[in-house]
């Protein structure tokens, strides 16, 4: 998940390399088509977000709602790269926002109270940037996508901030590699 971050936010470099692209009035999907190292970085985002599904399926809880966090995650990196192939395309783009709203929501019903509340004002954020994307004055989108941006990397920094706080249940099966690690591991003296 940290290399997908790093890489999405990748359009930042549109403010050190020339793209002819107005940070104002023209959506980050334009950078893609203005250098191609825009492509290169979301394409790698993209992988990376889809890359950290399966690994997130063993580590949230078993019920639907965890489940669906990990799967939306992977489903937007892979719309990432499908988007990378076919930056204007309209219908790629509104499902993009709509998998990312509907793994934040996720997130919402299953993370615990505290938690709970960073998520509801990440999904706050991704919410109103995606309606001034939708509906804003189109001589702002420019800065509403780059909101968008914003929004959807707080929402994963939170997520991953969570995994990393979040100790993994005592209960849960443990897989073969990890038997084989309490195997080689010297005994606790405690």
């Amino acid at each position: 998940m940290g290399l997908g971050v790093l890489a999405y936010s990748a359009w930042l470099l549109e403010f050190l390399v020339p793209t002819g692209v107005s940070p104002v009035t023209q959506p980050t999907a334009d950078l893609l088509l203005a250098n191609p190292l825009f492509q290169v970085t979301t394409g790698i985002a993209g992988l990376s977000f889809a890359a950290a599904g399966p690994p997130l399926m063993r580590l949230v809880p078993v019920r639907w709602t965890g489940r669906l966090s990990a799967l939306t995650l992977a489903g937007f990196g892979l719309l990432l790269v499908i988007g990378t192939a076919a930056p204007e395309s309209a219908p790629i783009r509104v499902l993009m926002n709509l998998v990312f709203a509907v793994g934040t929501v996720s997130l919402v019903m299953w993370w615990p109270p505290g938690w709970r509340a960073w998520a509801l004002g990440g999904l706050t954020l991704v919410l109103v940037a995606g309606m001034l994307v939708a509906l804003g004055p189109a001589g702002w989108r420019g800065v509403f996508s780059r909101a968008q941006h914003v929004a959807h990397t707080v929402v994963i920094l939170i997520g991953g901030a969570y995994v990393l706080r979040t100790p993994l249940a005592k209960t849960r099966k443990s897989s073969v590699a990890d038997a084989m690690l309490d195997r080689t591991r010297p005994p606790n003296p405690n």
